[in-house]
């Protein structure tokens, strides 16, 4: 065997057009789930997995796709460079496994004419085979395979079809090191004449078949310029619905279940204070506040990786493309914006349907920016308490709906900013398969639902646990027997009758101890900074306590106006008590420049440890995460500042 490339181990590479089923045949091939979808772009970073090729130990690489080996963005560049061997990191493939779209073998071919001249051993798997008999197509292996000067193996990869004769090519040509035969070509004309000869004399297709195709007829109305916008409007619709709708009662019965235990942790701790707050408070708070967006995680995962299998996602994106590309944007980054009005989490770890990473990147950076359900509590409380009595429930829902609105607003000069000062990149264009319309495939929805959501628990629980920890240490401390005793004498000397009967005397001294914390400390230390902005001290202090979670700045402001860490945002109580705060000269602390100022502030600001903690899970780095903390912040600072200062000058 002089020229084979047979060792104990060898290395493949699987490469192919995007959504050519390579993922497909990966996982068939190694037993694994990665990813699949009927959408390109799916796999945007390396898998690689190990099987057996008779007594061969193979490590199969699953390359991202590509159209051509002449790469256009860096994703592209570092796949071409895998293909040829060139990469710095990757030692070249022994073989490679090219995946081949039999429904769209001409364009394919194109693919192929490329990595052929690499002179690298080369399979050819020809895939979705099972699809051709509904194009009206057939395929004569024999004589492509003749044509090629490859081996050609059919496959139906998600049926396991086919799995075993692809095994033993690839043993095959291992041992043989056969390499293909030598094609020249002297421009790209001359390559794609090539691929429309091989196409013609290996596939034989019934022209009347063709034109009942039934991807063809759906197309006419879910790729219309008005029909289309109508049914891509209706199945977002449903699909937040949905979103809103199933997960609500599971993450209620997540509340409940880590109230059961918080309770029953509570008793059995209630000997040493500390250790009973470190655990109730701190570690399984934080646990609970990210396992709650578990149900969100997985129900939009699984919707979305329903429409990607059904080849719908790639036709909204088409759509969308025509709405956002004046500012800079890609039409795929709708659906991971879209997402994060739900959460901004699964927002973020959708934008890996993105084409390179610029764009993605730059999807991640703007979708904290849309509001998120974990803000609805901050507007409700305010424009409860404040706006409605004011001025009706009329503007109170306009206040609301601006509200949601001030995000998007706001990320359209970002995006823009982003691309000239930051990002710096041309805008690729858009260019995209529409896949045939199909039935998804409920394993590979079931996988997609366990993975991103094994993803989401790792990542985010981990940071959001040591950060809920410090933030606990920074409102628990410092505590002792002398100062409340003191507060006990404070509230049984100083209240009226009438304050004791809305202010327990428990609620009286967590008030007082979250006043005397170091966060506390530190919220009076910074009540200058945010003066501008309308806030006083109380205010800070909830803020601050609100960056691991924004969702705990109804509570913390229930233990600062001593009424305990119970309130929620309909509390008549909590409401009262804030409408008739003051600063300590009787000047009202929320007037309306304030409120709208601390909505806003909550619109735009990164007050999310687990979002943090996404990005830095996605982009491999801590400099993204921090660039969005920090722009974000210093964004809802100004804008808070700006909107108080306006509205205050208005109003004299």
């Amino acid at each position: 065997m002089p020229n084979s490339v047979w060792r104990k181990s060898a290395l493949i590479g699987l490469i192919g057009n995007p959504n050519a089923g390579k993922t497909s045949v990966f996982n068939a091939l190694t037993g694994m789930n990665a990813k699949v979808g009927n959408y390109a772009g799916v796999t945007v970073e390396k898998h690689s997995g190990t099987f057996q090729a008779g007594d061969i130990e193979c490590e199969i690489v699953d390359i991202p796709g590509l159209y051509t080996l002449n790469a256009l963005s860096k994703d592209e560049e570092i796949a071409a460079e895998a293909i040829r061997g060139t990469s710095d990191s990757e030692r070249p493939a022994d073989i490679m496994v090219v995946a081949i779209d039999a429904v769209n073998l001409e364009r394919n071919l194109f693919f192929f004419s490329q990595v052929i001249q690499l002179q690298t051993p080369i399979i050819v798997v020809l895939t979705m085979t099972d699809l051709l008999g509904g194009r009206g197509m057939s395929v004569d292996l024999a004589k492509l395979e003749e044509m090629l000067g490859v081996p050609v193996v059919a496959v139906v990869a998600h049926k396991r079809t086919g799995i075993a004769r692809l095994k033993m090519a690839i043993q095959q040509v291992l041992e043989s090191g056969q390499t293909p035969p030598a094609i020249e070509f002297s421009d790209i004309k001359d390559r794609y004449r090539w691929a429309e000869s091989v196409f013609h004399a290996s596939v034989k297709q019934d022209p009347a078949a063709r034109k009942k195709s039934r991807t063809d007829k759906i197309d006419k109305l879910l790729t219309h310029r008005f029909f289309g916008l109508v049914f891509f409007l209706f199945v977002m619709y449903a699909l937040f619905q949905s979103v809103y709708t199933l997960a609500k009662p599971l993450m209620e019965v997540i509340e409940n279940v880590f109230d059961f235990v918080g309770n029953k942790l509570s008793a059995m701790l209630a000997p040493i204070p500390w250790l009973q707050s470190l655990i109730v408070d701190g570690i399984l708070a934080g646990v609970g506040g990210v396992a709650v967006f578990l149900p969100q995680i997985l129900i939009l995962f699984g919707l979305i990786s329903v429409l990607e299998g059904s080849g719908y996602l790639a036709r909204a994106s088409f759509l969308m493309d025509k709405l956002l590309s004046w500012c800079g944007l890609n039409g795929k980054a709708f659906i991971p914006l879209l997402s994060s009005f739900a959460c901004a989490i699964p927002g973020i770890m959708a934008a890996r349907i993105m084409p390179d990473s610029r764009s993605r990147l730059l999807t991640i950076l703007i979708a904290p920016l849309m509001s998120c359900s974990a803000r609805l509590p901050v507007y409700v409380l305010l424009i409860g308490a404040i706006i409605e009595p004011k001025y009706g429930p009329v503007v109170a829902g306009l206040t609301l709906f601006a509200m949601h609105s001030v995000g998007v607003i706001m990320s359209i000069p970002i995006i823009i900013l982003l691309n000239r000062k930051v990002l710096r990149a041309n805008k690729l264009p858009f260019s995209m398969e529409l896949p045939p319309y199909q039935m998804p495939k409920w394993r590979d929805v079931f996988n997609a639902m366990v993975g991103r959501g094994k993803v989401f628990l790792q990542t985010a629980g981990t940071v959001i646990i040591v950060m809920s920890v410090i933030i606990w240490g920074l409102l628990y401390f410092p505590r002792s027997a002398e100062a409340d005793a003191r507060y006990l004498t404070e509230y049984r000397t100083s209240l009226s009758t009438a304050q004791k009967e809305v202010i327990s005397e428990e609620n009286y001294v967590d008030g007082k101890r979250l006043e005397n914390s170091i966060l506390g400390n530190i919220g009076r230390a910074i009540e200058p900074a945010f003066a501008p902005a309308g806030f006083d001290w109380r205010i800070s202090t909830a803020i601050l306590a609100a960056f691991p979670a924004r969702e705990v700045l109804v509570s913390s402001l229930g233990i600062i106006f001593d009424l305990g860490s119970d309130q929620d945002e309909e509390s008549n109580h909590l409401r009262g008590a804030m409408r008739e705060a003051t600063w300590p000269d009787g000047r009202p602390l929320l007037t309306t420049g304030a409120t709208f100022a601390l909505m806003v502030f909550f619109a735009l600001c990164s007050q999310c440890g687990a979002t943090l903690a996404t990005i830095k899970r996605e982009t491999n780095t801590w400099e993204w995460p921090i660039f969005t903390f920090v722009y974000m912040t210093t964004l809802a600072y100004l804008m808070a500042v700006l909107v108080n200062q306006t509205i205050n000058l208005f109003s004299k």
